[in-house]
Protein backbone atom coordinates (compact mmCIF):
# COMPACT_ATOMS: atom_id res chain seq x y z
CA UNK A 1 0.00 0.00 0.00
CA UNK A 2 1.34 3.40 -0.93
CA UNK A 3 0.15 6.48 0.93
CA UNK A 4 -0.36 9.63 -1.09
CA UNK A 5 -0.52 12.71 1.16
CA UNK A 6 -3.31 15.20 0.64
CA UNK A 7 -2.23 18.08 -1.52
CA UNK A 8 -4.01 20.67 -3.57
CA UNK A 9 -3.03 22.49 -6.70
CA UNK A 10 -4.64 25.06 -8.99
CA UNK A 11 -3.94 24.78 -12.67
CA UNK A 12 -4.93 27.68 -14.86
CA UNK A 13 -4.49 28.10 -18.60
CA UNK A 14 -4.78 31.71 -19.60
CA UNK A 15 -5.53 32.13 -23.28
CA UNK A 16 -6.61 34.97 -25.47
CA UNK A 17 -9.49 34.09 -27.81
CA UNK A 18 -8.15 36.46 -30.40
CA UNK A 19 -4.72 34.87 -30.42
CA UNK A 20 -5.29 31.14 -29.66
CA UNK A 21 -8.06 29.10 -31.21
CA UNK A 22 -8.05 25.31 -30.99
CA UNK A 23 -10.10 25.07 -34.09
CA UNK A 24 -7.35 26.69 -36.10
CA UNK A 25 -4.61 24.72 -34.31
CA UNK A 26 -6.03 21.20 -33.71
CA UNK A 27 -2.58 19.74 -32.90
CA UNK A 28 -2.49 21.67 -29.64
CA UNK A 29 -5.10 19.47 -27.97
CA UNK A 30 -3.20 16.16 -28.11
CA UNK A 31 0.04 17.94 -27.22
CA UNK A 32 -1.60 19.57 -24.24
CA UNK A 33 -2.99 16.17 -23.23
CA UNK A 34 0.43 14.57 -23.40
CA UNK A 35 2.02 17.37 -21.39
CA UNK A 36 -0.70 17.24 -18.74
CA UNK A 37 -0.53 13.44 -18.55
CA UNK A 38 3.24 13.44 -18.25
CA UNK A 39 3.03 16.06 -15.54
CA UNK A 40 0.41 14.09 -13.63
CA UNK A 41 2.46 10.90 -13.83
CA UNK A 42 5.51 12.79 -12.63
CA UNK A 43 3.59 14.14 -9.66
CA UNK A 44 2.29 10.68 -8.76
CA UNK A 45 5.74 9.15 -9.03
CA UNK A 46 7.20 12.03 -7.03
CA UNK A 47 4.80 11.55 -4.16
CA UNK A 48 5.11 7.78 -4.31
CA UNK A 49 8.88 7.96 -4.21
CA UNK A 50 8.99 10.48 -1.42
CA UNK A 51 6.60 8.46 0.71
CA UNK A 52 7.88 4.93 0.32
CA UNK A 53 6.79 3.92 3.84
CA UNK A 54 3.17 2.98 4.51
CA UNK A 55 1.33 5.10 7.03
CA UNK A 56 -0.09 2.35 9.21
CA UNK A 57 -0.35 1.40 12.86
CA UNK A 58 -0.53 -2.34 12.16
CA UNK A 59 2.41 -4.73 12.30
CA UNK A 60 3.22 -8.18 10.97
CA UNK A 61 3.84 -10.59 13.85
CA UNK A 62 5.18 -14.14 13.72
CA UNK A 63 3.96 -16.46 16.48
CA UNK A 64 6.00 -19.64 16.98
CA UNK A 65 4.06 -22.31 18.83
CA UNK A 66 5.34 -25.89 19.08
CA UNK A 67 7.45 -25.44 15.98
CA UNK A 68 4.62 -23.96 13.89
CA UNK A 69 4.68 -20.38 12.65
CA UNK A 70 1.55 -18.27 12.44
CA UNK A 71 1.67 -14.90 10.65
CA UNK A 72 -0.68 -12.19 11.90
CA UNK A 73 -1.26 -8.60 10.88
CA UNK A 74 -2.28 -6.77 14.03
CA UNK A 75 -2.83 -3.38 15.59
CA UNK A 76 -2.34 -4.78 19.10
CA UNK A 77 -0.15 -2.49 21.18
CA UNK A 78 1.52 -5.22 23.24
CA UNK A 79 2.24 -8.93 23.16
CA UNK A 80 -0.39 -9.49 25.84
CA UNK A 81 -3.05 -7.55 23.89
CA UNK A 82 -2.48 -9.78 20.87
CA UNK A 83 -2.34 -13.06 22.80
CA UNK A 84 -5.69 -12.30 24.47
CA UNK A 85 -7.38 -12.05 21.07
CA UNK A 86 -6.15 -15.40 19.78
CA UNK A 87 -7.65 -18.86 20.47
CA UNK A 88 -4.38 -20.40 21.63
CA UNK A 89 -5.71 -22.51 24.49
CA UNK A 90 -2.97 -21.41 26.88
CA UNK A 91 -2.69 -22.66 30.45
CA UNK A 92 -1.06 -20.88 33.37
CA UNK A 93 2.09 -23.02 33.17
CA UNK A 94 2.77 -22.05 29.54
CA UNK A 95 5.40 -19.37 28.96
CA UNK A 96 5.16 -16.50 26.47
CA UNK A 97 8.28 -14.70 25.30
CA UNK A 98 8.75 -11.80 25.26
CA UNK A 99 6.79 -10.68 28.31
CA UNK A 100 3.12 -9.81 27.63
CA UNK A 101 3.83 -6.16 28.49
CA UNK A 102 6.37 -5.88 25.65
CA UNK A 103 5.20 -3.34 23.03
CA UNK A 104 4.81 -4.40 19.41
CA UNK A 105 6.46 -1.57 17.50
CA UNK A 106 7.91 -3.15 14.38
CA UNK A 107 7.14 -5.58 11.60
CA UNK A 108 8.24 -9.23 11.56
CA UNK A 109 8.09 -9.20 15.35
CA UNK A 110 8.57 -12.64 16.89
CA UNK A 111 6.56 -14.17 19.75
CA UNK A 112 7.48 -17.59 21.16
CA UNK A 113 5.10 -19.83 23.08
CA UNK A 114 6.66 -22.55 25.21
CA UNK A 115 4.04 -25.08 26.16
CA UNK A 116 4.22 -26.65 29.61
CA UNK A 117 5.86 -30.07 29.68
CA UNK A 118 6.55 -32.49 32.55
CA UNK A 119 9.98 -32.07 34.12
CA UNK A 120 11.34 -34.41 36.81
CA UNK A 121 13.16 -32.69 39.67
CA UNK A 122 15.77 -34.73 41.52
CA UNK A 123 16.99 -33.56 44.94
CA UNK A 124 19.13 -35.90 47.01
CA UNK A 125 17.57 -38.99 45.49
CA UNK A 126 14.02 -37.66 45.91
CA UNK A 127 11.99 -37.10 42.76
CA UNK A 128 9.01 -34.93 41.95
CA UNK A 129 7.36 -33.92 38.69
CA UNK A 130 6.25 -30.42 37.74
CA UNK A 131 4.41 -29.17 34.65
CA UNK A 132 6.18 -26.07 33.36
CA UNK A 133 7.14 -24.08 30.32
CA UNK A 134 10.05 -22.37 32.07
CA UNK A 135 13.56 -22.62 30.64
CA UNK A 136 15.70 -22.00 33.73
CA UNK A 137 16.59 -25.01 35.88
CA UNK A 138 16.61 -22.87 39.04
CA UNK A 139 13.21 -21.37 38.22
CA UNK A 140 11.75 -24.80 37.50
CA UNK A 141 12.99 -26.16 40.83
CA UNK A 142 11.49 -23.18 42.64
CA UNK A 143 8.18 -23.61 40.79
CA UNK A 144 7.92 -27.07 42.34
CA UNK A 145 7.82 -25.46 45.77
CA UNK A 146 11.45 -26.17 46.66
CA UNK A 147 13.49 -23.71 48.67
CA UNK A 148 16.42 -23.17 46.35
CA UNK A 149 19.30 -21.50 48.17
CA UNK A 150 21.60 -19.13 46.32
CA UNK A 151 24.48 -21.58 46.83
CA UNK A 152 22.51 -24.55 45.44
CA UNK A 153 23.30 -25.72 41.93
CA UNK A 154 20.42 -26.59 39.58
CA UNK A 155 21.17 -28.08 36.17
CA UNK A 156 19.33 -29.78 33.33
CA UNK A 157 20.00 -33.41 32.48
CA UNK A 158 18.37 -35.83 30.05
CA UNK A 159 15.92 -38.16 31.69
CA UNK A 160 17.04 -41.73 32.25
CA UNK A 161 14.46 -44.21 31.03
CA UNK A 162 16.14 -46.94 33.09
CA UNK A 163 15.28 -44.93 36.18
CA UNK A 164 11.72 -44.27 35.10
CA UNK A 165 12.32 -40.68 33.97
CA UNK A 166 11.00 -39.54 30.61
CA UNK A 167 11.85 -36.17 29.10
CA UNK A 168 13.84 -33.54 30.94
CA UNK A 169 15.31 -33.75 34.39
CA UNK A 170 16.45 -30.97 36.72
CA UNK A 171 19.07 -32.06 39.23
CA UNK A 172 19.49 -29.88 42.30
CA UNK A 173 22.78 -30.22 44.16
CA UNK A 174 22.15 -29.00 47.69
CA UNK A 175 24.65 -26.80 49.47
CA UNK A 176 25.62 -27.72 53.04
CA UNK A 177 25.01 -25.47 56.05
CA UNK A 178 28.20 -24.69 57.99
CA UNK A 179 29.10 -22.39 60.87
CA UNK A 180 31.95 -19.95 60.50
CA UNK A 181 33.38 -17.78 63.24
CA UNK A 182 35.24 -15.00 61.48
CA UNK A 183 37.41 -13.05 63.94
CA UNK A 184 34.73 -13.43 66.59
CA UNK A 185 31.72 -12.82 64.33
CA UNK A 186 29.49 -15.93 64.10
CA UNK A 187 28.11 -16.62 60.63
CA UNK A 188 25.77 -19.27 59.32
CA UNK A 189 26.70 -20.08 55.74
CA UNK A 190 25.87 -22.52 52.99
CA UNK A 191 28.49 -23.97 50.68
CA UNK A 192 29.15 -26.51 47.95
CA UNK A 193 32.77 -26.84 49.11
CA UNK A 194 33.88 -30.18 50.54
CA UNK A 195 36.81 -29.00 52.70
CA UNK A 196 37.69 -26.10 54.95
CA UNK A 197 40.14 -24.82 52.33
CA UNK A 198 37.39 -24.97 49.69
CA UNK A 199 35.03 -23.04 51.97
CA UNK A 200 37.53 -20.24 52.51
CA UNK A 201 38.22 -20.00 48.78
CA UNK A 202 34.51 -20.00 47.92
CA UNK A 203 33.81 -17.22 50.43
CA UNK A 204 36.88 -15.25 49.30
CA UNK A 205 38.55 -15.38 52.70
CA UNK A 206 42.29 -14.85 52.33
CA UNK A 207 44.43 -15.76 55.31
CA UNK A 208 47.09 -13.28 56.34
CA UNK A 209 50.08 -13.49 58.65
CA UNK A 210 48.85 -13.99 62.20
CA UNK A 211 45.62 -15.71 61.17
CA UNK A 212 44.83 -19.21 62.38
CA UNK A 213 42.22 -21.71 61.18
CA UNK A 214 40.50 -24.52 63.03
CA UNK A 215 39.98 -27.27 62.04
CA UNK A 216 42.78 -27.77 59.54
CA UNK A 217 42.37 -26.72 55.91
CA UNK A 218 42.04 -30.30 54.61
CA UNK A 219 39.22 -31.21 57.02
CA UNK A 220 36.11 -32.39 55.20
CA UNK A 221 32.97 -30.38 55.84
CA UNK A 222 29.72 -31.72 57.26
CA UNK A 223 26.53 -29.97 58.30
CA UNK A 224 27.88 -29.92 61.87
CA UNK A 225 31.31 -28.50 61.07
CA UNK A 226 32.32 -25.29 62.85
CA UNK A 227 35.16 -23.33 61.31
CA UNK A 228 37.12 -20.66 63.22
CA UNK A 229 39.29 -18.00 61.63
CA UNK A 230 41.07 -16.11 64.41
CA UNK A 231 43.58 -13.33 64.85
CA UNK A 232 44.92 -12.66 68.34
CA UNK A 233 45.51 -9.20 69.74
CA UNK A 234 43.50 -7.38 67.07
CA UNK A 235 40.39 -5.31 67.62
CA UNK A 236 37.81 -6.06 64.95
CA UNK A 237 34.90 -4.16 63.40
CA UNK A 238 32.57 -5.50 60.71
CA UNK A 239 30.28 -3.87 58.18
CA UNK A 240 27.63 -5.69 56.13
CA UNK A 241 27.53 -4.86 52.43
CA UNK A 242 25.03 -5.79 49.72
CA UNK A 243 26.35 -7.54 46.61
CA UNK A 244 24.21 -6.50 43.62
CA UNK A 245 22.83 -9.32 41.51
CA UNK A 246 24.97 -9.69 38.39
CA UNK A 247 23.36 -9.87 34.96
CA UNK A 248 24.18 -12.63 32.52
CA UNK A 249 23.29 -11.88 28.88
CA UNK A 250 22.62 -14.82 26.58
CA UNK A 251 22.03 -14.24 22.89
CA UNK A 252 18.87 -15.83 21.52
CA UNK A 253 18.29 -16.06 17.74
CA UNK A 254 14.60 -16.93 18.28
CA UNK A 255 13.85 -13.44 19.61
CA UNK A 256 13.61 -10.21 17.62
CA UNK A 257 16.82 -8.19 17.65
CA UNK A 258 17.12 -6.13 20.83
CA UNK A 259 14.14 -7.68 22.61
CA UNK A 260 15.00 -8.88 26.12
CA UNK A 261 13.49 -11.62 28.27
CA UNK A 262 14.31 -12.32 31.92
CA UNK A 263 14.74 -16.08 32.07
CA UNK A 264 15.89 -16.14 35.68
CA UNK A 265 15.27 -13.41 38.26
CA UNK A 266 18.36 -12.44 40.21
CA UNK A 267 18.81 -11.69 43.88
CA UNK A 268 21.38 -9.69 45.80
CA UNK A 269 24.00 -11.34 47.96
CA UNK A 270 25.69 -10.25 51.16
CA UNK A 271 29.31 -9.52 52.00
CA UNK A 272 30.89 -8.97 55.42
CA UNK A 273 33.72 -6.44 55.47
CA UNK A 274 36.09 -6.97 58.39
CA UNK A 275 38.40 -4.20 59.61
CA UNK A 276 41.31 -4.27 62.03
CA UNK A 277 41.01 -1.21 64.28
CA UNK A 278 43.92 0.64 65.81
CA UNK A 279 44.63 4.08 67.27
CA UNK A 280 47.40 6.40 66.19
CA UNK A 281 47.89 9.85 67.66
CA UNK A 282 44.44 9.67 69.16
CA UNK A 283 42.82 8.91 65.80
CA UNK A 284 40.94 5.73 64.99
CA UNK A 285 42.32 3.87 61.98
CA UNK A 286 40.49 1.04 60.22
CA UNK A 287 42.29 -1.36 57.91
CA UNK A 288 40.30 -3.83 55.85
CA UNK A 289 41.47 -7.39 56.33
CA UNK A 290 38.62 -9.46 54.83
CA UNK A 291 35.65 -9.14 52.49
CA UNK A 292 33.92 -12.48 53.00
CA UNK A 293 30.85 -13.55 51.03
CA UNK A 294 28.12 -14.47 53.49
CA UNK A 295 25.46 -15.18 50.86
CA UNK A 296 26.03 -15.65 47.14
CA UNK A 297 24.22 -13.33 44.72
CA UNK A 298 22.01 -15.08 42.18
CA UNK A 299 22.59 -13.81 38.64
CA UNK A 300 19.72 -12.47 36.62
CA UNK A 301 19.76 -14.30 33.31
CA UNK A 302 18.57 -12.15 30.43
CA UNK A 303 18.03 -13.46 26.91
CA UNK A 304 18.58 -10.81 24.25
CA UNK A 305 17.21 -11.30 20.76
CA UNK A 306 19.56 -11.44 17.79
CA UNK A 307 17.12 -12.26 14.97
CA UNK A 308 17.27 -9.56 12.29
CA UNK A 309 14.29 -9.63 9.93
CA UNK A 310 13.68 -6.10 8.61
CA UNK A 311 11.07 -5.52 5.86
CA UNK A 312 12.43 -4.50 2.47
CA UNK A 313 10.74 -1.09 2.47
CA UNK A 314 12.75 -0.13 5.56
CA UNK A 315 16.08 -1.55 4.38
CA UNK A 316 15.56 0.39 1.15
CA UNK A 317 15.16 3.62 3.11
CA UNK A 318 18.34 2.91 5.05
CA UNK A 319 20.26 1.96 1.90
CA UNK A 320 19.12 5.12 0.10
CA UNK A 321 20.21 7.16 3.12
CA UNK A 322 23.71 5.72 2.91
CA UNK A 323 23.70 3.36 5.91
CA UNK A 324 25.91 0.30 5.87
CA UNK A 325 23.97 -2.96 5.93
CA UNK A 326 25.84 -3.87 9.12
CA UNK A 327 24.07 -0.95 10.81
CA UNK A 328 20.53 -1.86 9.75
CA UNK A 329 19.68 -3.82 12.89
CA UNK A 330 20.84 -1.02 15.21
CA UNK A 331 19.09 1.70 13.23
CA UNK A 332 15.89 -0.30 12.92
CA UNK A 333 15.83 -0.87 16.69
CA UNK A 334 16.21 2.84 17.46
CA UNK A 335 13.76 4.07 14.82
CA UNK A 336 11.19 1.45 15.80
CA UNK A 337 11.35 2.60 19.41
CA UNK A 338 11.45 6.31 18.63
CA UNK A 339 8.66 6.56 16.07
CA UNK A 340 7.62 3.08 14.97
CA UNK A 341 8.93 4.04 11.51
CA UNK A 342 6.34 6.80 11.26
CA UNK A 343 8.08 9.69 9.52
CA UNK A 344 5.11 12.01 10.08
CA UNK A 345 4.85 11.48 13.85
CA UNK A 346 5.15 14.43 16.17
CA UNK A 347 6.45 14.09 19.69
CA UNK A 348 3.67 13.00 22.06
CA UNK A 349 1.59 11.14 19.47
CA UNK A 350 1.01 7.53 20.50
CA UNK A 351 -0.77 4.52 19.09
CA UNK A 352 -1.16 5.68 15.50
CA UNK A 353 0.73 7.13 12.56
CA UNK A 354 -0.84 10.38 11.31
CA UNK A 355 -1.07 11.47 7.73
CA UNK A 356 1.28 14.23 6.63
CA UNK A 357 -0.38 17.48 7.56
CA UNK A 358 2.10 20.24 7.02
CA UNK A 359 5.47 21.24 8.36
CA UNK A 360 5.57 20.59 12.08
CA UNK A 361 6.35 23.07 14.80
CA UNK A 362 10.06 23.69 15.21
CA UNK A 363 9.85 23.23 18.97
CA UNK A 364 8.96 19.54 19.23
CA UNK A 365 10.36 16.18 18.18
CA UNK A 366 9.38 14.91 14.76
CA UNK A 367 10.02 12.16 12.26
CA UNK A 368 11.71 8.79 12.19
CA UNK A 369 14.26 9.58 14.88
CA UNK A 370 12.16 12.20 16.70
CA UNK A 371 14.63 14.97 15.97
CA UNK A 372 14.09 17.76 18.49
CA UNK A 373 13.40 20.27 17.14
CA UNK A 374 12.25 18.69 13.92
CA UNK A 375 13.65 21.40 11.70
CA UNK A 376 17.20 20.36 12.58
CA UNK A 377 16.74 17.79 9.82
CA UNK A 378 16.70 20.63 7.27
CA UNK A 379 20.48 20.21 7.24
CA UNK A 380 19.92 16.94 5.38
CA UNK A 381 17.50 18.37 2.80
CA UNK A 382 14.66 20.81 2.23
CA UNK A 383 12.17 17.92 2.06
CA UNK A 384 12.93 16.83 5.63
CA UNK A 385 9.29 17.15 6.78
CA UNK A 386 7.93 14.46 4.48
CA UNK A 387 10.80 12.46 2.99
CA UNK A 388 11.86 9.45 5.10
CA UNK A 389 15.14 9.10 3.19
CA UNK A 390 16.12 12.66 4.06
CA UNK A 391 15.17 12.05 7.67
CA UNK A 392 17.24 8.87 7.77
CA UNK A 393 20.23 10.74 6.32
CA UNK A 394 19.99 13.13 9.23
CA UNK A 395 19.61 10.23 11.68
CA UNK A 396 22.73 8.63 10.23
CA UNK A 397 24.75 11.79 10.73
CA UNK A 398 23.40 12.21 14.25
CA UNK A 399 24.23 8.61 15.26
CA UNK A 400 27.77 8.80 13.94
CA UNK A 401 28.39 12.37 15.07
CA UNK A 402 27.19 12.00 18.65
CA UNK A 403 27.97 8.35 19.41
CA UNK A 404 30.59 7.44 16.87
CA UNK A 405 28.57 4.61 15.34
CA UNK A 406 25.09 3.12 15.15
CA UNK A 407 26.24 0.27 17.42
CA UNK A 408 27.27 2.76 20.11
CA UNK A 409 23.99 4.63 19.67
CA UNK A 410 22.10 1.35 20.09
CA UNK A 411 24.02 0.49 23.26
CA UNK A 412 23.21 3.92 24.67
CA UNK A 413 19.51 3.57 23.80
CA UNK A 414 19.45 0.04 25.23
CA UNK A 415 20.77 1.35 28.55
CA UNK A 416 19.04 4.73 28.83
CA UNK A 417 15.98 4.28 26.56
CA UNK A 418 16.73 7.49 24.75
CA UNK A 419 19.33 8.96 22.46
Amino acid sequence: MRFLPNFSGVYRVITSPSRLRLGSRPYLLPIAGLVFGAGLVSLVLFFNNRNSLPISSSHVVFIFDNGKRQTIDTRAATVGDLIKKLPLGLISQDVIEPDPSTPIIEDNFRINIYRARPVTIVVGGQKSVVLTGQRSARVIAASAGLSVYPEDLATFAPGKISQGVLGEEVVVKRSKPVFLNLYGTPLKLRTLATTVAGLLAEKQIVLASGDSVKPSLNTRLTSKTQVFVLRKGTKIETVSQTIPAPTQIVNDPTLTFGVTVVRQPGSAGKRLITYAVSTQNGKKIRTQIQAAIVEDPVPQVVARGTNVDIPTNKTTIMADAGLSSSDYAYANFIVSHESGWCYTKWQGQYGYCPAYHGTPSSFIGYGLCQSTPGNKMASAGADWAWNPVTQMKWCNGYAEGRYGSWAAAYNHWFTFHSW
